[in-house]
């Protein structure tokens, strides 16, 4: 590798007059491939090609060991017309450490940059981006991306396992160290396959310096970040999840950026990516920066890192972070601390108008794969197409459900009579978006308890309370996602620095048979959820839903039927007390023998084993308007799934 290297000379622009007109009007949509480092050969010669779009610099150098990190023997070469300096260094090639030099307008030297295209960077607390050939990975995942392709969203069963990588399980004898993307490969993915959910959902994996963000203030938007791996170790991952057949879902951030410094923040000298007034440009609560959205290049950076990951990495969707946080210019903020746009409204058009596009471009170029929206506001029209007034995202998290369920369920069962429609409510507008039920991170940390420990009661009738609430959950309709430790009661909340409990689980835990019954009920609703058509084919359809009886609030019971396209019904009931409903009458539509395939107070899963035997004969008797009827014994704090035996 040479000391002092020097560009070549005579050689052909790397970045086109088509390239520059694309990127002048903010619609290069594969603009990674374009910025950033690439290893590449001109004349002949191996070498590294390094393009930034900094308009506003008075100069642009590329430094590292390679020139002892002295800007003035690399500097690069600038395109007026679109802002983009480039340069091609012979002699280098991949693992190469690098990061900008800029000097702005008053000759002054900026805080030495990372580059905002870079695909590895440098493992944290290091600061600096590294070259990497991303066009040496071989994938192996063809059968998967045709099954993808001829999938219809709409009527398969999405449950979704959400884990943070660095805390689902860590090493205690390595100083607690988290799995890499490999060891991750080897446990996380046959765990998920037991479990029977069809996709795994990652908190943030770009580039971020800070850990308690857990991913959610990233400063290399295009770098899985190294604490676990390098980038095709992760492909790797990906790949593997593919080839077990699971879905990979990223948690993706555009509402903001960190103002580390050597980030986006005033990346040129001036505000670049960022609102340069504080009332647009800042966020008070996260103390971070917001993104320009009405700055063209700024919203074709962000879209063509969407792109990229669904491009590059075979990423299955995205769910985008904090979008009412984006949607609201007065977001979080008092009254003179927000300017009104155009119309005198708190509307951020120039936010719609980015989100829009970029949905429209993910299911133009990828319509096989999806988006969703965590937007805790009744905006209207979240999951509907653009053409028709919707921001075009493929789903919304159902927040209201989530907030008004969790505090019924943490209720004392003596009280829940009075707020039984806290349950109900959320039917009255389920099919107005396209929802998907969340158990996040979000509700089982700082302070909120885990799961488990939000229920009420002895420990018993907490598990049961929580074996009835997920099944209250995967009979609802809605996509589902869980995050990581719900699914065998975790004791403590969710702490980024350590592994979850999984002793909780092993033999010597006098309790393991309550941790592994929720393991055992949630492997089982996933199975029915996947299986049968009724739990799944008409989620976002009022025709998928009936109520049977929601009005017992004095004992606590409701029941419904979940439908499929050609009109086939399962029964739900539920009983949200711990007292035993025996002889209790339900309308079914159908005579005949009804199979209970699934009861949450199950022996197998921690419970009394209090049911039906098995099966119960429907009577040609009608109730509750249906054209027969039931009589039942509902368990305690217990859900049961009955299916008509044809």
């Amino acid at each position: 590798m040479a000391l002092n290297p020097t560009p070549a000379a005579d050689t052909t622009p790397f970045i086109g007059e088509v390239d520059q007109h694309l990127i002048s009007e903010g619609n290069h949509y594969r603009l990674y491939e374009k910025l950033g480092a690439h290893p590449t050969e001109v004349d002949g010669v191996q070498g590294v090609h390094f393009a930034v779009w900094a308009p506003n610099a008075q100069r642009v150098s590329v430094i590292g060991h390679f020139n002892r990190w002295n800007g003035d023997l690399n500097p690069m070469h600038l395109y007026p017309g679109c802002g983009v300096w480039e340069l091609f260094i012979p002699g280098l090639e991949s693992g190469t450490l690098y990061k900008y030099e800029l000097i702005n307008t008053q000759n002054h030297r900026l805080p030495l940059k990372s580059d905002p295209f870079a695909f590895q960077c440098e493992h944290p607390p290091g600061t600096a981006s590294q070259v990497y050939d991303l066009e040496q990975y071989q994938w192996n995942d063809q059968q998967w991306m045709e099954h993808r392709h001829s999938q219809h969203q709409r009527d398969v069963a999405i449950s979704i396992y959400e884990v943070h990588l660095g805390s689902w399980c860590k090493i205690p004898e390595e100083s607690n160290r988290p799995l890499s993307y490999q060891e991750l490969g080897d446990r996380l993915i046959p765990y998920v396959k037991s479990l029977g959910f069809t996709h795994i959902e990652l908190l943030p994996i770009s580039e971020h310096p800070f850990d308690g963000s857990w991913g959610y203030q990233p400063t290399g938007l295009f770098a899985a970040t190294r604490r676990f791996g390098d980038p095709d170790e992760f492909r790797s991952f990906v790949d593997r999840c593919h080839q077990a057949g699971l879905g990979v879902i990223l948690d993706w951030v555009a509402g903001h950026f960190p103002d580390d410094e050597h980030g986006l923040n005033q990346f040129d000298g001036t505000h670049l990516y960022e609102h340069e007034d504080p009332r647009q440009g800042r966020h008070q609560e996260w103390g971070t920066r917001i993104y320009n959205y009405g700055r063209q290049e700024v919203s074709n950076f962000l879209i063509s890192n969407a792109l990229f990951w669904l491009n590059k990495f075979h990423i299955d969707g995205l769910r985008v972070d904090a979008v009412a946080s984006m949607l609201y210019l007065d977001y979080d903020r008092k009254d003179g601390e927000w300017i009104p746009n155009h119309f005198g409204g708190n509307e951020n058009l120039e936010a719609v108008r980015f989100l829009r596009r970029l949905n429209e471009e993910v299911y133009l170029q990828f319509p096989d794969a999806f988006t969703v929206a965590e937007e805790s506001t009744s905006w209207p029209m979240v999951s509907r197409p653009t053409d028709l007034g919707g921001l075009g995202f493929g789903y919304k998290w159902n927040m209201g459900w989530m907030n008004d369920t969790l505090r019924f369920i943490a209720r004392d069962s003596i009280h829940r009579a009075f707020h039984q429609t806290e349950i109900t409510f959320g039917l009255l507008y389920a099919f107005q978006e396209n929802f998907m039920l969340p158990l996040s991170h979000d509700e089982v940390v700082h302070g909120k308890r885990s799961l488990v420990e939000k229920m009420p009661g002895d420990l018993w009738q907490k598990f049961a309370n929580l074996r009835l609430y997920l099944s209250l959950m995967f009979a609802h309709p809605g996509k589902k996602l869980l995050f990581m430790g719900g699914e065998f009661g975790q004791i403590n909340e969710w702490n980024h620095q350590q592994s979850l409990d999984w002793h909780l689980t092993e033999q010597h835990n006098p309790n393991h048979h309550l941790h592994c019954g929720v393991q055992y009920l949630v492997g089982d609703l996933n199975h029915l959820y996947r299986t049968l058509h009724q739990l799944h084919q008409l989620d976002h359809e009022s025709d998928g839903f009936e109520w049977i009886d929601c009005n017992n609030h004095q004992q606590g019971i409701i029941s419904f039927l979940r439908k499929d396209r050609a009109g086939s019904a399962v029964v739900v009931v539920c009983n949200f007390t711990p007292i035993v409903r025996e002889q209790y009458q339900i309308g079914v539509p159908e005579e005949g023998l009804y199979q209970e395939i699934l009861n949450s107070d199950a022996a197998s899963y921690g419970g009394s084993n209090c049911g039906n035997s098995g099966t119960v004969q429907s009577h040609p008797t009608p109730f509750h308007g249906q054209r027969c009827s039931l009589s039942l014994t509902i368990p305690p704090l217990g859900c049961l799934i009955l299916q008509f035996d044809s």
